[in-house]
């Protein structure tokens, strides 16, 4: 993977859609490709596979932005909270809310305006407690930092099985089990 100072590193990019409500992983993909944005719509498009369904609506940080994006999902009637520029978490805070019409113009300005409004500054926040810490769970609480395979298949495979653990030990959490009927011990 081309890293941000433009040498090579042997890296992948892991990523994660999350249900804003229970924090279960309803799509994961790898890549070994750097930028986020290109794999917005394929996360998409696996989470209406995966639950038979689209999302009403998708939070995602500046690094999945781009206008092809935003159209797509504005297409698909997805709606779209991603800003077009880095922002710090407590600009987000102090951000006042706009007044006036959305500009009809550029889908930059319309998303920035649009996460500076209360409501969008509500959605956009959500990131905070839904995917942000799963990645710190998978990543911190479990171990899993770094992926001790070589070859995308493989590591691809292995980071959808640690999804799937994140999942079941969410599901165990939440009290959900499955005990099959007519099994004695």
């Amino acid at each position: 993977m081309l890293s941000s100072d433009k040498s090579f590193i042997q890296a992948y990019n892991a990523q994660a859609a999350v249900d804003a409500q229970s924090q279960i992983i309803v799509a994961a993909d790898l890549s070994n490709q750097a930028a986020d944005a290109p794999h917005l719509i394929p996360l998409v498009e696996q989470i209406e596979e995966n639950l038979s369904e689209r999302p009403r609506e998708v939070s995602a940080d500046a690094g999945y932005f781009s206008e092809a994006n935003v159209r797509q999902l504005d297409r698909m009637n997805v709606e779209a909270f991603i800003p077009p520029d880095k922002v710090k978490h407590s600009e987000w805070r102090t951000a006042k809310a706009p007044r006036g019409r959305f500009p009809k113009n550029g889908v930059r300005e319309r998303m920035r305006r649009k996460l500076k409004t209360k409501r969008g500054r509500a959605h956009y926040k959500l990131r905070q407690t839904t995917v942000e810490p799963v990645f710190g769970q998978i990543k911190q609480g479990r171990g899993l930092g770094q992926f001790l395979l070589r070859g995308l298949e493989k590591v691809r495979s292995a980071w959808r099985f640690d999804c799937a653990v994140h999942n079941l030990i969410k599901l165990f959490q939440a009290g959900v089990c499955v005990r099959p009927e007519g099994v004695r011990a």
